[in-house]
Formats: C-alpha cells, structure tokens, sequence
C-alpha cells in the first residue's frame, strides 16, 4: 500500500517538572516525538543520573521499544551513543466501523497506517458478523506482512453509535440492531489476546484529524455528515464522551425544517431525517435523478447537476441550524466537516457558513473557523490507532511492565500486550499522537 503520508504529531519532549518519578514509562514518552537523544541528553531533561537513566533504559531496550542509532558528534574521548524510539517495533490494530462500510489497518507505533483494507460492510448484519470480518482481515494483513498476532500491543475501534467507553460495549444503538450491550472487547480477545479500546466512531475520527491536521487547537468540532450525522468535541483540550457516551449525537437533535418527519431512530424532526446522505439521495430520486446512496450524491454534485447542488447547500443549512446551538454551547474554535458528504466540496460548507455565521453572535463567530477535512477518510482509522497507542504506551503501564521484567530479569516480545484489563476513564487531553493528545486516552 502506497505511504499515505499523513503526518502525526509526536510527543514534544516535557519540561522536568513534568517527569514525575522519571521512569521508564516517562522516559519513552521523552522519546516518542522522533529525536535521537544521548544518555546525558536524557539526564539533563530528567534530572536523573546516568546509572538511573541506564536502568530505566534497559527493559525498553529489552522490548525493542528504544534502538541504538548512528553515533552523535563529540567533542572528544569515546562518541555518545544516541537512541530513539522504534516504532516498527510492534503493531496496532485499528478499525473505523460506519454504518455501511468498514475500514481495518494495522500501524506502526507512530500511527503510520501500514496496510488496510476497506469494504462495504452493513453495520445491521449484527455484530458477530462485522467482528469476524474485522479479526480474519487482520490476521489476512498479518500474514501479508510476515507478522505473529503477539506483536500486536493493542486494538483501537470505532462503532456508529454511542458507545459506553468504560466496557467497550454500545449503549442503545439506534441504527446497530443486535448490538446493544454486546462485549466488542471480550470477542475480539477471543482472537487476539491484547488490550480492545472501544469508542465511537466520531470521536476516533475528531482524534485522528487533531493529531494529523490540528495539534495545537483545544477547542474544536469534528462534525461527520454521512449515512448518519454525529460529532466529536474537544472542549478545553479534552475529548468530551458525556455521562454515557452519548455527547456529540447531534444527528437526532430536532430542527424546525424535520417537524413530522420520521428519522429511522423511531422518533419525528431529527436533523438526520432531512441531513443525511440517505435522506438526500431519497429527495433527488422523487424529482428524477439517480441516486441511491451518499456517494450517488456526491457524484451528482460533482458533476455540476444543480438539483443535487442545491439538495446539498440546503443540507448544510439545516445542519448550520444545529451548529448554531453547539457554536453558543461550547464556543469552539474550530468546525471541521467530514464523511462521505464533505467529498461534495464547498457547497455543503457553504450552506453551514451561511447559517452559523448569520445566527450565532459575533463575538462566538470572529475567530471560528469551519472547514473540510484534510485527513479525509483515513481520519477514523488514525484515531482508532491513536486510541489503541496512548493507552499501550501510557507512561504509568510502561513503568508497570519495566518493573515486572526487572524482577523477572528479563524481558519477552511478548510482554507488551501484558497490560492490565482495560479499564477506559476519562482524562485530560495533551496532542498528537504524543503529548497534545496524552491524557484524552484511558
């Protein structure tokens, strides 16, 4: 597969007074943003002694986590030997389940997409069906490229649905039939013994854009018009889940325009029962045009045929509707518009621009930004990796594991998927993949 050449984001190096204890965990995470550093390079960020930064070293050495590299320059006596993190040293699972596709990849350590495949996958053929595809497509991925299931540290998912983030299961699912309740991680561990992090679908995606597109920006919207219409928040650099998981569904948030109109959720006037792709393609069918699906619409479009061009416009101010309320609610900075509908260019931005800058107040609005997606749709399957990486390679499970193999007195290949159970809390958010985006992760 050809190199997608998204660029992540890595761990900026912390200031000492953030070392905390200056263990192995911490001093991996020093090395994550890339840069080859000595043994005194790292004594002079941590405070720590030589013999100290020699102990902690070890078992990431050990793991295959921290490689030697090409000697750095001296001024004198023996050179100083660099080292740097390896991300090739393990593999990441990661999955972008939509309602009606699927897209599973495995990743290197840095998020970098290694290979993938996406299909067209019904998300209501039930959840042992989708888990099945998604697990022999990964063991297909891990064959091609020559790899056993154990170097494999974790598994990142994203479903279409709210999602209860401490259990990995969906929490009533109003388009997943059959997937209310059901343990995603226990059967996906039937197959690869790892940690499964589970999130929805949206929030990999808001996660996948920040790190690649947006490090730096701590108040954003990722809005994903689709099959269905949800979102993803980061309010105050942290990734907003809700009480249930359940924050961001905006797509069954009633606007004036759906009045009396049935949404497939079972209830009247949902922003998706005139917004969503289906809903689109069913208005241009009833005046003559031929489409069938979202990407019949974005077809249409694209070929300049001005019902569908007006459909979308229309489209993107209806969500605006929404918007406006999200926009007087958590006053972001930042709007990013994604799936399959925002491959139809302006004209869906457009119509949200139109709506949000006219009725939201000026002050909310002066520095608001709404945009397309630069990551597209390899934002929900860089986010499932990242989601999968920060819990891996938190620094407290990696001091965990270091102290387990000192009192062994060695260390395995395998020892990196011997994390503790998942067990998925919210935290703060810090960046990338790396420290802008640390403590969003369980």
């Amino acid at each position: 597969m050809p190199d997608l050449k998204l660029r992540i984001h890595l761990y900026r190096a912390p200031k000492r007074r953030d070392m905390n204890s200056g263990g192995a965990g911490e001093l991996l995470r020093i090395l994550r943003d890339g840069r080859p550093r000595t043994r005194a390079d790292l004594a002079g960020i941590t405070g720590l002694g030589r013999a100290a930064i020699s102990s902690r070293l070890e078992p990431l050495q050990a793991l295959g986590l921290v490689v030697p590299v090409s000697d750095a320059a001296s001024t004198g006596g023996r050179p100083s030997a660099r080292l740097a993190f390896n991300p090739t040293s393990r593999l990441v699972a990661a999955a972008d389940v939509g309602a009606t596709h699927a897209t599973v990849a495995l990743t290197d350590l840095s998020g970098r997409i290694l290979l993938e495949t996406t299909d067209r996958l019904e998300i209501s053929r039930g959840p042992e069906a989708i888990l099945d595809w998604l697990t022999m497509t990964l063991q297909s991925h891990l064959k091609t490229m020559k790899r056993p299931a154990t170097d494999i540290i974790a598994v990142g998912i994203g479903l279409p649905g709210p999602v209860e983030h401490s259990t990995g299961k969906p929490t009533s699912p109003p388009i997943m039939p059959g997937w209310d309740g059901f343990d995603v991680p226990a059967y996906v561990q039937q197959t690869f013994s790892a940690p499964v992090l589970v999130d929805n679908d949206v929030n990999i995606m808001a996660l996948g854009e920040r790190a690649t597109r947006w490090p730096n920006e701590d108040n954003m919207i990722f809005l994903k018009v689709a099959t269905g219409i949800g979102s993803g928040i980061i309010s105050g650099g942290t990734l907003q889940r809700g009480a249930a998981g359940v924050a961001g569904d905006v797509g069954h948030i009633a606007v004036s325009k759906a009045a009396g109109m049935q949404c497939r959720c079972g209830k009247n006037g949902c922003l998706e029962a005139i917004a969503g792709a289906p809903a689109i393609a069913a208005q241009l069918s009833e005046n003559g045009c031929e489409a069938i699906t979202g990407n019949d619409v974005v077809s249409l479009v694209r070929s300049g045929d001005l019902a569908a061009i007006k459909a979308v416009r229309q489209a993107g101010r209806d969500i605006g509707e929404m918007l406006n309320m999200c926009v007087s609610l958590i006053n972001p900075a930042l709007i990013v518009v994604g799936g399959s509908l925002a491959q139809s260019g302006e004209h869906l931005i457009a119509g949200i621009r139109e709506t949000v800058y006219a009725r939201s107040t000026p002050l909310a609005t002066q520095n608001l930004n709404i945009t397309q997606s630069e990551t597209g749709p390899e934002a929900g399957v860089v986010g499932a990796s990242i989601l999968a990486i920060e819990y891996a390679l938190a620094a407290h499970r990696v001091n965990d594991l270091a102290n387990r193999l000192h009192s062994a007195g060695h260390g395995h290949a395998n020892d990196l998927q011997k994390v503790e159970p998942v067990a998925q809390t919210s935290q703060p958010l810090s960046g990338g993949v790396g420290q802008r985006l640390h403590s969003a992760f369980p």
